[in-house]
């Protein structure tokens, strides 16, 4: 088994603009080594929003150095970004956006949630990416529901949703820059999934709702993270009650990380580098305005 290292709790929410309540369930600053090639992981909802004439959201900001994950549970999101891609993404949608050499982007509630309301439940994760692709082309990949193979567990135990990497020999629809599992889990009240992970990887059981127990001596609830030791090749997961977690692994990227709010690089030069380019516009175009 992976031996737990920790279970962390999600702090008070804070606002990303207007429109995106959120708890940070980690970041590079507390998890960096610990959780590579995975950045920071933000969990927005479950939330109720009101009917509303304007769009509620986040304007325009930059990113250079990673990439942008997010998953829709509940409610829309509509985008826009400076590659000229943009759309809106439902529930059980993925958007992955690389930020590579730097990309300006700007994420509201779709109109027509706007004007509906209702609740809205996502999480936004920030994937890291090598050195030797931090200035990579910005880029996108829409991924919507049925793209996502669905994987039975046994036993009637639940389903794992494989966005990205491979499980039980299904592969995912996302490419990514290093080898790491993006799995979506449903488990079922009583449900024991035993799942296999690579010996050296990182991993982490996001908890997003009901309460596990993980390796058969670690419980956890809504908004808490088990993180997992990279020595071993296995961790199993009990449903006390009907679950939805996220199961992260990957390849740890050993390079050194340094950031500045939107911008994560490998050292104080290169941030100093991002900003400097985007405050003199060479950065990228900006957002195409309808």
């Amino acid at each position: 088994m992976k031996r737990v290292l920790g279970v962390y709790s999600a702090p008070r929410p804070h606002w990303v603009g207007d429109g995106f309540p959120v708890r940070s369930m980690f970041s590079y600053q507390s998890h960096g080594k610990q959780l590579s090639p995975f950045l920071l992981l933000d969990y927005a909802g479950p939330a109720e929003f009101g009917p509303a004439d304007q769009p509620r959201g986040v304007g325009q900001h930059p990113h250079r150095g990673f990439e942008t994950v997010t998953i829709v549970y509940k409610g829309e999101v509509a985008h826009r970004d400076s590659t000229g891609q943009g759309g809106v993404i439902g529930p059980g949608d993925v958007q992955w956006m690389t930020a590579g050499g730097g990309i300006l982007h700007e994420e509201f509630h779709s109109e027509q949630f706007t004007r509906s309301g209702g609740a809205l439940e996502m999480v936004q994760l920030w994937v890291n990416l090598p050195a030797k692709d931090k200035m990579a082309a910005p880029g996108y990949q829409a991924i919507r529901d049925h793209d996502i193979p669905i994987v039975a567990l046994p036993d009637g135990a639940g389903s794992v949703r494989v966005i990205a990497g491979n499980f039980d020999g299904h592969a995912g629809p996302a490419h990514t820059f290093s080898a790491m599992n993006v799995w979506d889990l449903r488990l079922n009240q009583g449900g024991i999934a035993d799942l296999a992970l690579p010996q050296g990887w990182t991993g982490a059981v996001v908890v997003l709702r009901g309460t596990v127990l993980v390796n058969g001596e670690t419980v956890a609830r809504d908004a808490q993270m088990v993180v997992l030791d990279r020595d071993g090749s296995k961790v199993s997961i009990e449903a006390n009650n009907d679950a939805v977690l996220l199961l992260l692994s990957g390849d740890p990227i050993d390079e050194p990380i340094v950031g500045h709010g939107p911008f994560v690089m490998n050292s104080k030069e290169e941030i100093a580098q991002a900003i400097s380019d985007f405050n003199n516009g060479r950065f990228a175009q900006a957002v195409h305005q309808e």
